[in-house]
């Protein structure tokens, strides 16, 4: 195979200007940390892989993602992969520059770090399914509910995980500031019949 795919040259052309050279530079160490990497489309948005998914970028209207398949099984010296980023695929949170990468050298280890893991064959573990418990629904989302026939709706239709995924994004809002942002663009959403992560859906 090609280590090359033109699918993914297309894919930087037709990304927003900010976000072309991000792609570039993150595709060029990719490559750099480890020349044996395959590139492909996968869920309409580049990857990486030898012997499996290594890694993946991505560009959105104003933000780049970049994410390691196995992000929980890497060493994390340098505290990169937290889960806190919020409103961003991948583990590096919302890259706008350059600049909000990793050193290179740093870049580097990580991509090899995940290179290693496919290499060695470690599988990440398949998660026990989750006991279904019942859902709670605040009084406050309740009634938001109510007055948006349309949310309503969808929602009633929708099924235990993607309520549970709106719930908890909503419920678990540090400030009551972000409470309202998020339960005005889960209202919007619902109402279009959209999932939490719709936008990294294919």
């Amino acid at each position: 195979m090609e280590k090359y795919d033109p699918r993914v040259d297309a894919y930087i052309e037709q990304a927003a200007a900010f976000a072309q050279p991000i792609l570039t530079h993150i595709r060029k160490l990719v490559h750099l940390a480890c020349p044996e990497l395959i590139e492909t489309m996968k869920w309409s948005f580049p990857h990486f892989d030898y012997k499996g998914t290594v890694c993946s970028m991505a560009a959105f209207k104003s933000h780049c993602a970049f994410g390691f398949w196995k992000s929980k099984l890497l060493p994390d010296p340098h505290h990169l992969l937290g889960d806190d980023k919020e409103q961003a695929m991948g583990q590096l949170g919302r890259i706008t520059s350059i600049a909000d990468l990793p050193e290179e050298s740093i870049f580097i280890t990580y991509v090899q770090n995940a290179v290693i893991l496919n290499k060695e064959g470690i599988k990440l573990e398949k998660k026990p399914a989750a006991v279904k418990t019942e859902l709670v629904i605040p009084d406050y989302f309740a009634r938001s509910l109510a007055e948006a026939p349309a949310a309503q709706e969808h929602f009633d239709k929708f099924s235990y995980s993607q309520k549970k995924e709106y719930l908890e994004w909503v419920v678990e809002a540090k400030t009551e500031e972000t409470r309202q942002k998020r339960l005005a663009t889960a209202l919007e959403w619902i109402a279009e019949g959209k999932s939490r992560n719709w936008k990294y859906q294919r």
